[in-house]
């Protein structure tokens, strides 16, 4: 077969992950017309004509990953969104579908929108909007440091995203004003609310005229990416990996076996996947730690218990028990590691 050739989505829809893992991402005979994207643009442009912005009309190609580039008035989608066999390989390797869900896959839409508007008006030249959230020319940082108490930033996105950069915190506010009409009161005494002000007012201004930028440029779009799903992923999980691949190997095997004794069991990452939301809160109830810095122990342990193909060797509830007494002290040495940062 030539090296390059597209092959249609039913010809490897049911290949295992391994001989996937081989095809060039430009292989792969997806598109946004033909799945569930297409409705989920199409109700991302029925909020903005709802709040004014019918002349505001965004364009959308499948890439690698989610993003709005500089000077586009678009959003690039992630390609594993785009058929159901693809968003199982994400979940297998990145043990989460970022997007995945409708709600999930809007929320980001939304936030993308915002970039994407901030690009059609070129709005990040306007004095205003850079001492409102700050400079665009602020380098963008490789980890960051978010601070779960503040209201000086909105939530949108997890992991307190419009702290990360400027024009992240531009997106976010343009976000919470789309999608939640309430916003004045539920920012009332916050700082942020000052950046929503400032929205509400801008976005008024441009209800109704034309754009400035109308490229549809796409860059790096799904038929120029020649590298393979398995570099793709070998670089992806490089770059999410937080914490050493064995820093919590040997309280893993306490717990859980790879051995063949086991192989029947639930995989370990399944049960830390199950029992996450009642682990979180009741380590943060004993510690009086926040919720966000915990969960970032439980997916670094969920992350590798999955690379360790590790299964459950005992009772779930007795082994649920001893989890929690092991997240417990590895959230103590977490927060004196340093480690609590967010990747970008």
């Amino acid at each position: 077969m030539p090296k390059d050739r597209v092959i249609p989505a039913e010809e490897w829809a049911d290949w295992p992950d391994e001989r996937l893992l081989d095809l060039r991402m430009c292989q792969l005979g997806v598109s946004i017309e033909a799945c569930v994207l297409a409705e989920r643009i199409a109700e991302l442009q029925r909020d903005l004509d709802a709040r004014g912005l019918d002349a505001f009309k965004p364009h959308f190609w499948l890439s690698d990953e989610w993003f709005s580039p500089d000077a586009v008035p678009g959003v690039a989608i992630p390609f594993y969104l785009a058929h159901p066999r693809l968003e199982r390989l994400e979940r297998s390797f990145m043990l989460e579908v970022e997007g995945g869900t409708p709600e999930w896959c809007l929320r980001i839409l939304r936030h993308e929108a915002g970039h994407a508007i901030d690009n059609a008006y070129k709005l990040r030249r306007r004095r205003r909007r850079q001492q409102i959230f700050g400079p665009s020319y602020k380098a963008y940082p490789q980890f960051y440091d978010p601070k779960p108490y503040s209201k000086s930033f909105v939530l949108h996105l997890d992991s307190w995203y419009a702290q990360s950069h400027p024009d992240e915190d531009f997106a976010e506010t343009f976000a919470v004003w789309l999608s939640q009409p309430d916003w004045r009161d539920r920012y009332a005494e916050w700082p942020a609310l000052k950046k929503l002000d400032y929205m509400d007012a801008l976005m008024r201004e441009l209800a109704g005229k034309p754009m400035i930028v109308r490229t549809h440029r796409r860059v790096d779009p799904l038929p120029s990416l020649r590298k393979t799903l398995r570099a793709h992923y070998e670089r992806k999980r490089r770059h999410y990996g937080l914490l050493h691949p064995d820093f919590y190997d040997r309280d893993l095997r306490r717990l859980f076996s790879d051995a063949d004794a086991y192989h029947g069991n639930m995989k370990a990452a399944r049960f830390i996947a199950r029992v996450r939301p009642d682990v979180r809160r009741m380590v943060a109830s004993w510690t009086g730690e926040y919720q966000y810095t915990i969960d970032q122990v439980l997916e670094a342990m969920l992350k590798r218990a999955n690379e360790l193909n590790l299964r459950l060797t005992g009772p779930e509830d007795k082994t649920k028990a001893d989890f929690l007494v092991m997240v417990t002290v590895q959230t103590m040495n977490y927060l004196h590691s340093g480690r609590h940062r967010v990747a970008l």
